[in-house]
């Protein structure tokens, strides 16, 4: 098995296999940040795609400074970002639009629930909803560092949050558990 400093200094030195290393063995991992912040399997995959060039045109910049895995990561979402300002000026958002959800606890619902089956939730979500979700629930970015990212402020940045969390809430009310089955 080859490890993480092979890898990296393997892909570094050009060489193909490195490569088809490194792919197989983050693709699954860095897919699954892509269709977070994606609408559909489509856009994920592309999302992806643009993120190993960019991983592999850059690997010789990685300094071993922090994880390297934490380095790719940020490259996807990264990545994910410059998507959602390349499509937003095709886009008009109605954000806006959408009405107060129910303050209701939904923790048992999420408990019940699998990760692909949050992920198809998360998915739902209206664009900047869930790019500001996932910077700041899952990435862990501030709300300072998310305006900075998205170009908004960091007032816009709560207001999305606090709205996607409302939305994620209507969607757990219209879940259907009569699909589900227990996994163990």
């Amino acid at each position: 098995m080859i490890s993480e400093e092979e890898l990296i200094e393997g892909c570094k030195q050009q060489k193909h296999a490195y490569f088809h290393a490194l792919y197989t063995k983050y693709a699954m991992q860095l897919m699954s940040i892509a269709m977070r912040y994606s609408n559909t399997t489509f856009e994920a995959e592309d999302i992806l795609q643009e993120a190993f060039i960019k991983i592999f045109t850059n690997i010789h910049s990685y300094t071993y400074s922090g994880s390297f895995e934490g380095w790719l990561k940020r490259i996807v979402v990264n990545t994910a970002i410059k998507q959602y300002h390349k499509n937003a000026n095709y886009k008009i958002s109605n954000l806006h639009d959408i009405g107060k959800a129910t303050e209701v606890d939904c923790s048992d619902s999420l408990d019940k629930m699998s990760t692909d089956e949050l992920i198809k939730l998360i998915q739902q979500l209206p664009e900047g909803y869930r790019l500001v979700f996932n910077l700041y629930e899952i990435e862990g970015y501030s709300h300072k560092e998310i305006a900075q990212l998205l170009n908004i402020s960091e007032g816009t940045s709560k207001s999305q949050l606090h709205k996607a969390k409302q939305y994620l809430q209507k969607l757990l009310l219209k879940f259907d558990y009569s699909t589900y089955e227990r996994r163990r």
